[in-house]
């Protein structure tokens, strides 16, 4: 019988209310992506649909849904889950830090390690019963800007542990349970295949792509859980072998109504809103202009881009449509050794309106001024 189970994490409170507290950037940054809210569970959204979609397929009519905390230990996320140590998600470029040692959680995957900590799911595991769940929600990752991608997005995990005396986990059970959630999203008649990939916690890895319009797109990945990471999660790994899968609900969802933009799975426009429903192809309501500004500055070599597009974020919102590199070089002779050059296409557009240059030309310069105050910047 499915249980319902919500992670207690009185470490992530603690954190999230220091985190309260402060004012310096990057905590207003994180407080703000915390406050989103979480499309997985809004009544009226397409990733709601599409959650409750894969939860209530009958092969999952006995998984346990899981809600794992956004806030987490840094060494829970990765070296349980076999990240090598040079792993770019580790990165502070890739991944946001609350501290030295807690992230705002990059995957839905970590609910394994949380789902095991469960006491009633201790038991299950001592009484060699199999076990399954199913975890959603929000996640977090430095990343460009553009309109397929944002830097807080949903995602969906599953798995299934038994013990190999009762069955083997085999790739073909991997199939079996990729094609069912494709179906139960594009239907009975979709054009799927697989292709071998590669996973830090599941050997051997499966990712599954669709047709959609003639082209193959990536949606769902999964593989067998490697032993290596059930024995860190306390789990024999001699006695027990299970599956994995996991994506990202968004990519789903624009595959599913091939939505040009990201940002509109978060508008209140009830022309947009009415519009997304799985399976409906969207029609623009209107492409509205953009308005387009450049910036080029000199800057210290240690630069990270995605730290950038936050600020962007942070000034410009829904506003920005994409950021283009436009130019990157060096000039020791100019700018010196430990110096380089960027320019940048900052491109705004709204999904709903027609914007002004009298509201885009004050966000630029605070996005000018910033750039000379957060990144100590020499503006060309």
């Amino acid at each position: 019988m499915r249980e319902q189970i919500t992670a207690q994490s009185p470490e992530a409170d603690s954190l999230r209310k220091t985190l309260e507290s402060k004012t310096d950037p990057e905590s207003l940054r994180l407080k703000r992506f915390l406050d989103m809210p979480d499309l997985s569970r809004a009544p009226d959204s397409p990733i709601q649909e599409l959650a409750q979609r894969i939860v209530n397929l009958p092969d999952f009519k006995d998984f346990d849904v899981v809600e794992a905390p956004e806030i987490v230990p840094a060494d829970i996320s990765f070296d349980l889950f076999d990240f090598p140590a040079d792993h770019p998600a580790r990165s502070k470029s890739d991944t946001y830090y609350i501290d030295n040692k807690n992230i705002l959680r990059t995957h839905t995957t970590i609910m394994w390690y949380y789902y095991l900590m469960n006491e009633d799911i201790k038991k299950r595991i001592e009484n060699n019963e199999a076990v399954g769940s199913l975890s959603y929600g929000k996640v977090y990752r430095r990343d460009e800007i553009d309109r397929h991608h944002m830097n807080v997005f949903h995602q969906m995990d599953g798995w299934y542990l038994c013990l190999k005396e009762q069955k083997i986990i085999t790739t073909e059970d991997l199939q079996d349970v990729l094609i069912k959630i494709a179906q139960t999203v594009f239907g009975k008649d979709v054009g799927y295949r697989f292709n071998e990939d590669k996973f830090p916690y599941t050997d051997p890895s499966l990712e599954m792509e669709v047709e959609r319009n003639g082209k193959w797109v990536e949606v769902l990945g999964s593989g067998v859980v490697r032993g290596s990471v059930l024995d860190k999660l306390g789990v024999d790994s001699y006695k027990y072998n299970g599956w994995a899968f996991g994506f990202g609900l968004e990519r789903l969802a624009i595959a599913s109504m091939e939505l040009p933009d990201i940002r509109l799975l978060w508008s209140n426009d009830e022309r947009v809103k009415k519009q997304l429903v799985l399976g409906n192809k969207f029609k623009e309501v209107s492409k509205f202009p953009p308005i387009i500004r450049d910036i080029s500055f000199i800057v210290s070599k240690n630069f990270v881009p995605n730290d950038y597009f936050d600020l962007i974020r942070d000034l410009g919102g829904d506003l920005v449509e994409e950021v283009k590199l436009l130019d990157h070089y060096d000039d020791p002779e100019k700018f010196g050794s430990d110096k380089t050059s960027y320019t940048y296409r900052i491109i705004y557009r709204s999904n709903e309106r027609t914007l002004q240059i009298g509201e885009i030309d004050p966000i630029q310069e605070k996005i000018t001024q910033e750039t000379i105050k957060q990144f100590s910047a020499q503006i060309r």
